[in-house]
């Protein structure tokens, strides 16, 4: 079986230094792996990168380095797969690593008859501070975003998404390439068509797929901000692709709203109960997540981290919303370019 190996990178020079690494130590077989690098019209020697690798000889069946000019993830994907000639496809993201058996232990679940398969994926850092380790406790937190099946999940079963997974060729065939439009959702999007296909989704703890967190709490932030931004925006062309769990910190910035105006009109006893549920939970989670760490005294700052990520996520997805009208009508205006 050929595996098609997809990256698509911006600016991720540092960090794509090390998968091309894992991907040279695979244990299956290098001819059987045709890499396929897409560069975001990066700033910095992310293609210089690519390109140096697709010089050596590493075995491999083929090395391709495309550009993707329109820059977002799901347009790189679609150059890829407008690309590619394996009989399965994995992508993965410049900033993760992975195991030498990652391949062909994906690629042995696929030969028993699945679709759709994959693995853990656990966020580690890229530099190790104290106040790193906070954030990737935070990022990991069942609390803050880290509940999904492919992060948390210790046992085989079928899932309704995961990351970084090996899809049998058919699986494109039928459902098509990414929607262009989503920026951030695309996966979410993809999964629920996979499912609407009637594809299962397989997954292995066995399986395990490293992912770089951010460095800094700006950036987190940020990663957060932009999570709620594009969901509140893909409500008006994918509702069905997400849970209501996503919608969680949506429903707590609009208790922030609603109990603070209770309050200035007198009736403060909402607000004094939300505002002491929710510390009790963020000091719970605090105190199980600590547990499962070498204590550092910044962890102790996790509570606060917790609930500026949370407004983030929930002020994002509010103003996802409010654009999401005008949204849709400029993907009416210029034609859906969803595969």
């Amino acid at each position: 079986m050929v595996v098609s190996f997809i990256v698509v990178a911006y600016n991720a020079e540092k960090t794509l230094s090390v998968l091309l690494k894992d991907l040279c130590k695979q244990d299956y077989p290098h001819e059987k792996i045709e890499v396929i690098l897409v560069d975001s019209a990066s700033g910095d020697g992310t293609k210089a990168l690519m390109q140096e690798f697709a010089e050596n000889d590493f075995g491999f069946k083929s090395v391709s380095v495309l550009d993707n000019p329109k820059k977002t993830l799901p347009c790189g994907f679609n150059v890829a797969l407008q690309n590619y000639t394996g009989d399965a496809i994995v992508r993965l993201d410049a900033h993760t690593s992975i195991s030498a058996d990652f391949i062909s232990k994906n690629v042995e679940l696929l030969n028993k008859g699945e679709d759709v398969v994959g693995g853990q994926v656990e966020s580690v850092l890229i530099d190790d501070t104290s106040l790193q380790r906070t954030f990737l406790l935070a990022e990991n937190s069942a609390f803050c975003g880290g509940a999904a099946s492919f992060r948390r999940l210790q046992e085989c079963a079928y899932v309704s998404t995961m990351a970084f997974a090996l899809y049998r060729r058919e699986v494109y065939d039928k459902v098509g390439l990414y929607n262009e439009n989503l920026a951030r959702t695309e996966d979410n999007d993809m999964s629920y068509r996979v499912r609407e296909a009637g594809y299962k989704m397989y997954f292995d703890p066995s399986i395990k797929t490293l992912r770089f967190t951010r460095s800094t709490f700006k950036a987190l932030m940020r990663q957060k901000y932009l999570n709620g931004y594009w969901i509140g925006k893909t409500m008006g062309v994918q509702p069905k692709c997400f849970s209501l769990f996503h919608f969680v910190p949506l429903c707590f910035v609009l208790g922030i709203i609603l109990t603070t105006v209770l309050t200035l009109v007198g009736f403060p006893y909402l607000a004094y109960l939300m505002w002491a549920m929710y510390a009790l939970a963020a000091v719970g989670a605090t105190v199980l997540d600590i547990r499962r760490a070498e204590f550092k005294w910044t962890h102790l700052l996790l509570p606060f981290v917790f609930l500026t990520l949370h407004i983030s996520y929930g002020i994002g997805t509010v103003i996802g919303l409010v654009e999401m009208p005008f949204f849709v009508k400029k993907i009416k205006g210029r034609g859906n370019k969803k595969g």
